[in-house]
């Protein structure tokens, strides 16, 4: 029970944040392309790629804080459904180009992003990076 209260809460909170952000986003650059829907894919990718990381390579992150985090917090911060409709929405409208930009920049922006936050958990926690320090 106490594992489910922690991915509600967290996932309440990765909610709260992606709508801010997305409120944000459209305001601050508009609504023709989902910018807010690829800063929180992009930035989740990363965030998630640093906390699975740090948690196998140092005892700073527990198995629920992990939990918490990843599944609940990025869990409900990210969205791929809200990617999968907008880049569908762009295609009914005949933005052909501008739906094949969104799948191209969340997609390896979301790759890039998670080997930066896997990177730089590893700059952190001064992990060498060649196959014999894994």
């Amino acid at each position: 029970m106490f594992k489910i209260l922690l991915v509600s809460v967290g996932g309440a909170i990765g909610s709260i944040a992606r709508y801010l952000v997305s409120t944000w986003a459209a305001a601050a650059f508009g609504t023709a392309f989902p910018r807010g829907t690829l800063i929180v894919n992009v930035v989740g990718s990363f965030l998630i790629g640093a906390i699975f990381e740090t948690s196998l390579r140092s005892a700073a992150i527990s198995g629920d804080l992990r939990l918490f985090l990843t599944t609940g917090v990025i869990g409900g911060f990210t969205t791929y459904s809200s990617f999968n409709y907008e880049t569908l929405r762009l295609l009914q409208d005949g933005s052909v180009g501008l739906a094949l930009l969104n799948l191209s920049l969340t997609v390896l922006g979301c790759l890039a992003a998670g080997l930066l936050g896997l990177a730089a958990a590893r700059l952190l926690l001064h992990v060498p990076t060649s196959p014999a320090g894994r």
